[in-house]
């Protein structure tokens, strides 16, 4: 696709277009090239089993994940597929997907050709904010397998000339290591963490406002790492996903259904944060809710205030507002919306909305995402444009324009 016509002349003209949430689609080698001999069968492994389909294993003959697929529809020959034609199950195999999935030089040509400057990439393979990884009885093996794919991240970032900014995995089931790997990361440059939202579902953690945490968000305070409630993100997210449908939707009516609650389930982890004291207490820390649309936004915070905020009215005490909590400390982000980026934006914040494509997933935007993006927000005119879809990423997440 050629770059937008919109981004070449007119009020648009040389925007630096920022996509807020894309995956990564982990090479088979990813953890294993970085490990001594004596971990590469304790890391995650990509094979390809006795039925024939790709499968990560690890801890010797352990499946981590399947499909190793990753759940990419973009075909190594560039062509969209079909919902209606992919089995979410099963997933590609290595060899069918498209390279632009895996490989730096791949991607940093896609995004050329769709009018990228810069994406945010967030992990597959060990869940969407290390989830995966606090059930490995293991937990040094957890560890280990987080410390790897960041340092590998951060070589993926510097190697795309910090166009691509992977966000890093946090081993938060070990606080003292937690901590240890916020620093670290930090000093090899990466912008932000996709964090588990709920913890607390191990059965083994409190939830994210304990005062457990605090040093956690000191050192998040001081660094300045951003804070990346991806959907997906908890083991409560999951079963959304996979308990949502009624006994007797076929796989694909499944799969709409787990979707669209597993976006909405986002609400859940945002009416958590914004009634609590956790943005008080930390007012520099900025959040993110990722891959969850932006239509629901407005009807949440109304709705918390309507209540919440009544105790003020009556003379009760200071109740900081959720409205304001958010468009102060948090963001979330559009992809394939129409309704909430033409028409709620006002109410929502203008500083508060990023944009996405969500590459190379199934719903993502392809091949023309940065077109859908400038025609939905044509009604706000072009500074708005210039502010969602470039601006609010690059002041997020420290990326020059």
């Amino acid at each position: 696709m050629p770059v937008p016509e919109a981004l070449k002349s007119g009020p648009l003209a040389g925007m630096k277009v920022i996509d807020a949430d894309t995956h990564i689609t982990e090479p088979g080698d990813l953890w294993t090239s970085r490990v001594s001999a004596k971990d590469k069968d304790r890391v995650p492994r990509r094979i390809r089993d006795e039925n024939g389909r790709d499968t990560w294993y690890y801890n010797g003959d352990d499946i981590f994940a399947r499909p190793a697929g990753a759940a990419a529809i973009i075909t190594k020959d560039g062509q969209r597929q079909s919902f209606w034609d992919f089995n979410i199950e099963a997933g590609m195999q290595w060899d069918e997907v498209d390279p632009g999935a895996y490989d730096v030089k791949e991607r940093l040509k896609y995004m050329d050709e769709w009018g990228f400057h810069a994406q945010i990439v967030y992990p597959n393979t060990a869940g969407f904010g290390a989830n995966k990884l606090i059930q490995i009885p293991d937990q040094d093996l957890g560890l280990l397998i987080a410390q790897v794919y960041n340092t590998a991240m951060a070589e993926f970032q510097e190697e795309s000339g910090e166009r691509i900014f992977p966000m890093a995995l946090l081993p938060f089931w070990d606080l003292e290591a937690a901590i240890k790997e916020v620093e670290r990361i930090t000093d090899l440059g990466l912008r932000g963490i996709a964090m588990a939202s709920e913890p607390h579902s191990s059965g083994k953690l409190p939830t994210l406002i304990d005062p457990y945490w605090n040093p956690l968000w000191d050192a998040i305070t001081d660094t300045g790492q951003v804070v990346n409630f991806h959907v997906g993100a908890s083991e409560f997210g999951m079963d959304a996903f996979f308990k949502g449908a009624w006994e007797g939707q076929d796989r694909f009516r499944r799969h709409v259904v787990g979707a669209a609650l597993l976006e909405m389930h986002n609400a859940k982890i945002m009416a958590n944060l914004l009634t609590s004291d956790l943005i008080d207490r930390y007012p520099k820390i900025k959040w993110v809710s990722v891959e969850s649309g932006i239509g629901w936004i407005p009807y949440v915070l109304e709705r918390l205030e309507y209540q919440l905020l009544e105790w003020r009215e009556h003379g009760g005490d200071k109740i900081s507002s959720p409205t304001e909590k958010f468009q102060k400390n948090v963001y979330s982000c559009f992809w394939f919306e129409e309704t909430g980026p033409m028409r709620q934006l006002d109410r929502i914040g203008f500083d508060s909305v990023l944009f996405e494509s969500d590459y190379p997933h199934p719903t993502c935007l392809y091949p023309s995402p940065v077109d859908h993006g400038i025609r939905v927000l044509e009604p706000w005119g072009p500074e708005i444009t210039r502010k969602i879809m470039s601006e609010n990423a690059a002041e997020l997440y420290r990326i020059p324009i």
